[in-house]
């Protein structure tokens, strides 16, 4: 399926906030089945524009942890060593 410019930039908004993909679909009016596949196919813009959204996202959470672990949040630090592990996994 084609998408508009539009479109992209609404998907890109809605995966920023985590919204499940059979939503944004609801939304915007096309098959959750659809959108679903055409998300999964990575070369296609769509996809980009998803996940891009939901790295914008998990940027900031991940800073706002690592602010917290530099002042000694017992949570935060567990959770910025795991986020440093999944890192190197993916290296």
């Amino acid at each position: 399926m084609t998408y508009s410019e539009t479109e992209l930039t609404q998907i890109e908004k809605f995966a920023s906030i985590y919204l499940k993909i059979s939503d944004i679909a609801v939304i915007l009016d096309i098959p959750a089945d659809v959108l679903r596949n055409d998300i999964a196919d990575r070369s296609t813009e769509v996809s980009k524009a998803y996940r891009r959204g939901k790295a914008a996202s998990k940027v900031k959470l991940h800073s706002q942890e690592m602010m917290l672990a530099q002042v000694g949040s017992p949570l935060a630090i567990e959770n910025a060593h795991r986020n440093l592990l999944d890192m190197e996994d993916d290296e």
